[in-house]
């Protein structure tokens, strides 16, 4: 099983850096590096390919409507150039919060967005000139919507691959299914090993049975917060506030797809009530509201027999690669939470 590892929003990349470097010496596999409304994932990607060698790179996520199809599959190719075919293009709708709140765009289509980019990306890295008559995207732009100039162009730079591998963050049953036929990669959030055939097995199938087999097995990405040791069970009190804020602060009643999640694992009570009180600026009391078996059985937080077990569940549940979050204050700390865990996973 493989180690990812997320940079933080607010870390600086250039510090950030030279522990990634550490942790890849330590058996760490992939770096993830989000976007948000922080910096921009790119920047950062770039910088730590300089500081690397064998450490996979990916973007956790590029947001779908951020970009233009293509300005995302040249980012891509660029990416993958710098770090010698290390990269992985990490893609996701986020919220309407976000792209609407922060970006201005509507936000619309994530389904059919998504397979449309996909198409466009894999034209483009395969240098084809491009021409592209989708639902939401056409490429060249009609000569009626613009000025009649445009002409089907590829790609000047041959890529280092032209199948950079694609990884989807995904929740809704539509969205896994898209995942499961179309992409390299599937990431869910706050994956729960236990409960995932049953809220997932159905859309995964079904898109697996449309998958076309040159795309290879579906690697499945989980993201457990990580602690090992005889007396860690406390550090469990440190995930519920992130836990509240997606269960209750990303969106709004009836839209947050996140408290849905927390509903079908059981815990509706619990996601209606932490909801409630995030929404009224009540974080605090938001977090002592989420469940202590939830985080239990997200995390990866207990003692070196307990995180065994737990590897194993989520082995079990189909999960190929952990994306964890250290639960350790300094640089070193991490660097042997990664390589206890590496030793687990061996």
């Amino acid at each position: 099983m493989r180690i990812g590892l997320s940079i933080n929003y607010t870390d600086g990349f250039k510090e950030v850096a030279g522990e990634v470097a550490d942790l890849e010496r330590a058996g760490l596999d992939i770096v993830f590096v989000p976007e948000a409304y922080s910096f921009d994932a790119v920047s950062a990607l770039g910088y730590i390919a300089a500081k690397t060698e064998r450490v996979q790179l990916a973007s956790g996520i590029m947001q779908l409507y951020t970009r233009t199809p293509t300005l995302t599959a040249m980012t891509a190719a660029g990416l993958d150039y710098v770090s010698d075919g290390r990269f992985i293009l990490g893609l996701g709708a986020s919220g309407p919060q976000v792209i609407e709140g922060f970006h201005g765009v509507p936000y619309d289509a994530p389904i059919g967005r998504t397979r449309e980019v996909l198409e466009i990306c894999r034209k483009v890295w395969k240098r084809e000139r491009l021409e592209y008559n989708g639902k939401y995207y056409t490429i060249p732009l009609p000569a009626e919507k613009g000025t009649g100039m445009g002409k089907p162009l590829k790609l000047i730079n041959h890529p280092v691959r032209e199948n950079i591998p694609v990884l989807l963050a995904a929740l809704g049953p539509k969205n896994v299914e898209l995942a499961a036929e179309m992409a390299e990669g599937w990431q869910p959030i706050f994956f729960l090993p236990e409960k995932a055939d049953d809220i997932w097995g159905g859309s995964l199938k079904a898109g697996l049975a449309k998958r076309d087999p040159a795309l290879g097995k579906l690697d499945v990405f989980a993201g457990p917060a990580l602690a090992i040791g005889d007396n860690v069970e406390p550090l469990r009190e440190f995930v519920k506030p992130h836990l509240a804020l997606y269960i209750g602060g990303m969106g709004a009643k009836g839209k947050n797809f996140y408290h849905t999640l927390a509903t079908k694992y059981g815990y509706g009570a619990e996601a209606d009530r932490i909801q409630e009180l995030y929404l009224e600026g009540k974080k605090d009391e938001a977090a002592k509201v989420v469940p202590d078996e939830l985080v239990r059985d997200t995390s990866l937080i207990g003692s070196a027999g307990f995180v065994k077990e737990r590897v194993a569940a989520f082995r079990e549940a189909g999960v190929t690669a952990l994306n964890v979050v250290p639960m350790a204050a300094t640089s070193a700390d991490r660097v042997k939470l990664v390589e206890q865990l590496r030793n687990i996973c061996d």
